[in-house]
């Protein structure tokens, strides 16, 4: 099983930067894919990014695409969600998760395990 904790959510003007962090770890968690996820308030949870197990494939939702950026450091272990430009439309909570088919970059229905969430609040 794989464990995923995300932290570095926050409270930001529209247009100011966050970076999100996501923490894996789990005797399985080799050569899983990472995906970001949000859920704002009233609306069903969306996809925002995802990247391959060796960071180098990425994928992104339009609307935060050159505003957004997915990568993972040189261990593996840690997947960072660096926001930039932020818009009051980005506030939501935002979910880590392992894609069951483990390296698979795009979104997919069917996850082996989901963080707990960091809120995300943009002001404008």
């Amino acid at each position: 099983q794989v464990q995923l904790v995300e932290s570095g959510g926050g409270l930001v003007q529209a247009g100011g930067s966050l970076r999100l962090s996501c923490a894996a770890s789990g005797r399985t968690f080799n050569n899983y894919a990472i995906h970001w996820f949000r859920q704002a308030p009233g609306k069903e949870r969306e996809f925002v990014a995802g990247i391959s197990w060796s960071g180098i494939s990425t994928y992104y939702t339009d609307s935060v695409r050159n505003r957004f950026t997915i990568s993972r450091d040189i261990a593996k272990t840690t997947v960072y969600l660096q926001m930039n430009s932020l818009k009051p439309e980005d506030t939501a909570v935002y979910y880590c998760a392992a894609p069951s088919v483990k390296n698979r970059v795009v979104p997919t229905t069917l996850y082996d395990s989901w963080g707990q969430g960091t809120q995300v609040t943009v002001s404008s």
